[in-house]
C-alpha cells in the first residue's frame, strides 16, 4: 500500500484528491499540508512514499518544498502538480528532485495514475 501526502493550499483540491485516492485500496492518503514548509514537516512526521505537491502555494512553493525533500527523505517520491505545466517547469522539478509534473487540468485522474504506476513499479 502507498502511503500518499496530499499538498495543495487549496481544501477544495485536497478533499477532492482524498477522495479519488480513497477509492484505490493500494493508495492510503496518510495526509494533508497546505504549504511546502508545513510538507516537508509532514513527510518527516509521516514518512509517506508519494507526495503530491502544488506548484503555487502560500509560505513556501513545491520546487522549494521538493529540493527539501528530496535532499532530507530521498525514498519519498514527489509528483508537482500545476494548473500549467511546461518543459521548463518539468526541467526545474526534475533538477530538484520531483519524479514527474501533472496537469491539473488534463485529464487529471488518467495522468495522475499513470505517474503513480510508473513511481511504483
Amino acid at each position: 500500500m502507498l502511503r500518499i501526502l496530499i499538498v495543495d493550499d487549496s481544501p477544495m483540491i485536497r478533499s477532492s484528491l482524498r477522495s479519488w485516492f480513497e477509492r484505490n485500496p493500494q493508495w492510503r492518503v496518510c495526509g494533508e499540508a497546505d504549504n511546502g514548509q508545513l510538507a516537508i514537516e509532514k513527510v518527516d512526521e509521516l514518512h509517506p512514499d508519494i507526495v503530491l505537491m502544488d506548484f503555487q502555494m502560500p509560505v513556501m512553493n513545491g520546487l522549494e518544498a521538493t529540493r527539501r525533500i528530496s535532499s532530507r527523505a530521498p525514498g519519498t517520491a514527489v509528483l508537482l502538480f500545476t494548473m500549467h505545466p511546461s518543459g521548463e517547469l518539468l526541467k526545474a522539478a526534475r533538477a530538484a528532485g520531483a519524479k514527474d509534473v501533472v496537469s491539473k487540468s488534463d485529464r487529471l485522474s488518467d495522468h495522475l495514475s499513470t505517474a503513480l504506476k510508473q513511481i511504483n513499479a
